[in-house]
């Protein structure tokens, strides 16, 4: 069974940092993309990341360029979100997701797997 784990959620003042880890499991991470999103209370979700684990191809959405790094370690089948100089405006659930790499990086509806999500919250 396909799954995958979020962590390194937390509070943090404006400006610090956190890093966000999916670990994933159940599927053949090599043959995926894995995509961050995120969900503030009232708000759609927003695609914030995305990494190809076979090439390394990044995705940044805007608000998030410059600010946050993904990365992925295919040994441990886990994917990273860097998020540095932190806004109160980054508050939201964090989730991590899985679609199969077809030679490009996913559009929002061929994700296949989700994980529960982490709370981050970046105080003023």
């Amino acid at each position: 069974e396909a799954q995958l784990v979020e962590s390194g959620g937390g509070l943090v003042q404006a400006g610090g940092s956190l890093r966000l880890s999916c670990a994933a499991s159940g599927f053949t991470f090599d043959r995926y993309a894995i995509g961050w999103f995120r969900q503030a209370p009232g708000k759609e979700r927003e695609g914030v990341s995305c990494i190809s684990t076979s090439r390394g191809t990044t995705y940044y959405g805007d608000s998030v360029k410059g600010r946050f790094t993904i990365s992925s370690d295919n040994a441990k089948n886990t994917v990273y979100l860097q998020m540095d100089s932190l806004k109160p405006e980054d508050t939201a659930v964090y989730y991590c997701a899985a679609a199969y790499f077809v030679g490009r990086l996913p559009t929002y509806y061929e994700y296949d797997y989700w994980g529960q999500g982490t709370q981050v919250t970046v105080s003023s």
